[in-house]
């Protein structure tokens, strides 16, 4: 079935097919790394980590970048404040969000450039920008002068006069027109820089991605992603200087952003003190379970975070893998990914839709007889590994706490292998006092026809 896709640039939804149908590529921006992400920036990798899933069933080799921002003023800041190496942050925190999103089942990109690695092929666009008068250097710095692409504003759909008006735009007397953005910076002895024919310095951060892409990927690209703030001025800038170093080629010929998260409806942010980090969540939180509460809404439509979803989240899992592990006797074969679910991402990945489906195959299972099972369970799987979901143990899901870490099974089973020796010596207040001490642990039992069975009460 075809893959329709809602294209920003466009502003429709449009039949997904690649310029090559043999290898597609996709970029998304990935993070600066100057602290652990919130909440909020765990969406696209989370989002775009599902419609990776669903190229990879529609065409043979799928390119997939998804870039570390390694050297920006921000980065240059948190250095400083902890009085360390620029370096040390920086491979802190990208090695903190390569394990924090991989806690959320999403699975590394193709290709993971750095900025840093890439300041060759950066100085060479600039060069090229220079040389057909879209860029001039000035007072050490190097601007992409705006005025010089017609088409600048084309993404946001808005006039660039309006665009700069309600944007954040640095002001300096070496600028030709306001709205000229920097693509080189001088650096001092107390920063970091490379030597470039404009003296010693830095890239800004559009071009890097502009590079990086055309370094991996190639001058034109099939899907550039992120999220819907990036869309101005950061994609709207890369498409600037993109298709003028590239002779006016198409950048990307898709362009998806996905919406915001709020909290209580509100956007997420420091002055409001609301800044939920994700790190800080996984220690609160499943993984999985946050991954689900992140598919709960369409990608391109604001999101709202509260505890309610989350517990939601954790009770939906609970009874998905419930049905799973109720079925642990059934040898269901391969998994076999449902037409519905599938069709709901085909449509501009609507994952509410396809966990609407995965809802209505956890029934079917719950309710199948005699051969009907093993179908019925390789659909539920099948169904869940589109969406990065039902992919653990049940029993493993239900032995782990809130953060995601299995409980001491041993002795958990020594406590009921003791209550059940009281209950067969019907020395039912002692069973009782096993049972209570079990549920100051945490720990949920279930009695049953097949033995008792137990569960971690997760938050």
């Amino acid at each position: 079935m075809p893959i329709s896709l809602y294209n920003t640039l466009s502003r429709r939804t449009e039949a997904f097919a690649p310029l090559d149908p043999q290898r597609v590529t996709m970029y998304v921006c990935g993070p600066t790394v100057y602290n652990y992400i919130h909440i909020g920036n765990a969406r696209p990798p989370v989002v775009f980590d599902v419609l990776v899933k669903l190229l990879r069933r529609h065409f043979p080799h799928v390119v997939y970048a998804r870039n570390i921002t390694d050297v920006d003023d921000k980065i240059n800041k948190a250095a400083a404040a902890a009085g360390v190496p620029i370096a040390q942050i920086t491979e802190r925190f990208a090695q903190a969000y390569r394990e924090d999103t991989a806690r959320l089942g999403v699975a590394p990109p193709d290709v993971e450039p750095h900025a840093t690695d890439h300041i060759p092929q950066i100085v060479a666009m600039i060069e090229r920008l220079i040389a057909t008068g879209h860029a001039y250097e000035a007072e050490g710095h190097v601007l992409f002068h705006v005025e010089s692409f017609p088409a600048y504003g084309a993404l946001s759909g808005r006039d660039p006069d309006e665009l700069l008006a309600g944007a954040r735009v640095e002001v300096a007397p070496y600028k030709k027109s306001p709205g000229d953005f920097v693509l080189w910076k001088p650096s001092d002895d107390t920063l970091p820089g490379w030597d470039s024919p404009w003296g010693r310095g830095r890239p800004g951060w559009h071009i890097e991605c502009s590079a990086m892409s055309e370094a991996h990927l190639g001058e034109t690209i099939d899907i550039h992603a992120g999220g819907v703030d990036l869309t101005f001025p950061h994609h709207e800038n890369e498409i600037a200087q993109s298709m003028c170093a590239h002779g006016g080629k198409t950048f990307a010929r898709f362009w998806l952003h996905n919406g915001m998260l709020t909290f209580d409806g509100r956007k997420m942010s420091k002055s409001l003190g609301n800044v939920l980090q994700l790190h800080e969540l996984l220690g609160k939180h499943p993984g999985e379970a946050l991954r689900l509460m992140l598919l709960r809404g369409h990608y391109r439509q604001p999101l709202d975070w509260s505890d309610a979803a989350m517990t939601q989240s954790v009770r939906t899992l609970d009874g998905w893998y419930g049905v799973l592990r109720d079925m642990a006797d059934v040898v269901a074969g391969d998994p076999v990914v449902p037409a519905a679910v599938e069709a709901a991402l085909c449509d501009d990945l609507n994952t509410p839709q396809a966990l609407a489906e995965l809802s209505q195959l956890a029934d079917a299972a719950r309710r199948a007889t005699g051969d009907d099972r093993a179908a019925a369970k390789a659909a539920l799987i099948g169904g869940g590994a589109l969406l990065g979901l039902l992919q653990q143990d049940p029993e493993a899901w239900f032995r782990q706490g809130n953060t995601g870490e299995e409980i001491d099974a041993s002795a958990i089973e020594a406590l009921l292998e003791e209550r059940r020796a009281a209950r067969a010596a019907k020395d039912f207040a002692r069973s009782d006092a096993i049972r209570d001490q079990l549920k100051e642990l945490g720990i949920a039992i279930e009695d049953g026809a097949q033995g008792t069975r137990w569960s971690v009460v997760k938050a």
